[in-house]
């Protein structure tokens, strides 16, 4: 990788450098976390949260049937299926964050 001095990179790519400069990058969020640990994750990390799996409900009873199945076969607590269920009951299964459809991951972000 070649090295550059901060004036010849500011040159070459101006617009990088400029938003390097400013460090007030940010992102929207379009969901509610009810708990930290769901937050989105590295994208090196493969495993999928529950978060994950609810977002790729259509329906509030198909994250209903997600909850109650990942409670039953010991991936989430009784505590945390609990808390799920009354975001979902409360908020609906959007509030998870928007749906994420088949090669969500393959694709590239704009």
């Amino acid at each position: 990788m070649p090295e550059y001095r901060w004036e010849e990179f500011r040159r070459l790519f101006p617009n990088l450098a400029r938003e390097i400069e400013a460090k007030s990058m940010s992102l929207k969020i379009d969901s509610i976390r009810s708990s930290p640990e769901y937050a989105e994750r590295d994208a090196s990390i493969k495993m999928p949260t529950v978060v994950d799996y609810l977002r790729r409900c259509d329906t509030d009873e198909e994250a209903r049937e997600v909850i109650n199945f990942l409670r039953e076969h010991g991936e989430i607590t009784g505590e945390e299926a609990d808390k799920l269920l009354k975001q979902l009951e409360e908020q609906g299964v959007r509030s998870f964050g928007s749906r994420k459809t088949p090669g969500h991951y393959l694709r590239r972000s704009p």
